[in-house]
């Protein structure tokens, strides 16, 4: 597909009225939002135009209305406090076996217990829940809560050639 000047003129007029690019790919046919996306870039339109956000220490003075309201206590963080299911032994099969890569079926705890290169490897094979490769004790075990992580430093740079090391030495 070639930007004819119609089809460029299309761009920045829906461009300006702030249309997202995958709209104009659609009103313009034929192209991606990629490609209207780069040709943007390269006519060099502007940016669009976002709401102010209103700045730290800059709150709209209090009314008489708000002075006579009591404040609202601040709200405790509360947390769901989902029960720790219990551990459930391993599955014994009818034949005395526990579950193996032979034997486990859908709806069976897919968790692997020990080393799968030796003989006694097997799968704990207990009932699964809806939609989970896992019961309800391996499932906790497997999907645990994102962990907020700690700022790192950022990584120092090899200096690639050895006329600038000298010089930063």
């Amino acid at each position: 597909m070639a930007w004819t000047d119609e089809r460029v003129e299309t761009l920045k007029k829906l461009w300006a009225e702030g249309l997202s690019a995958a709209q104009i790919a659609n009103k313009i046919g034929g192209v991606t939002r990629n490609a209207v996306i780069g040709k943007v870039h390269r006519l060099g339109l502007s940016g669009r135009a976002t709401p102010a956000k209103p700045q730290r220490g800059c709150a709209p003075a209090a009314t008489q209305k708000d002075k006579d309201v009591p404040a609202k206590a601040p709200r405790e963080e509360v947390k769901s406090v989902i029960p720790e299911p219990d551990f459930i032994a391993p599955l014994v099969l009818d034949s005395g076996d526990a579950a193996t890569v032979s034997t486990i079926g859908n709806n069976m705890c897919k968790w692997p217990i020990g080393d799968p290169a030796r003989e006694d490897f097997h799968f704990c094979g207990q009932p699964t829940l809806p939609g989970k490769s896992y019961c309800a004790y391996h499932a906790r075990m497997a999907f645990q809560p994102p962990q907020r992580r700690e700022a790192r430093p950022a990584p120092r740079r090899a200096i690639a050639n050895p006329a600038k090391r000298r010089a930063a030495s």
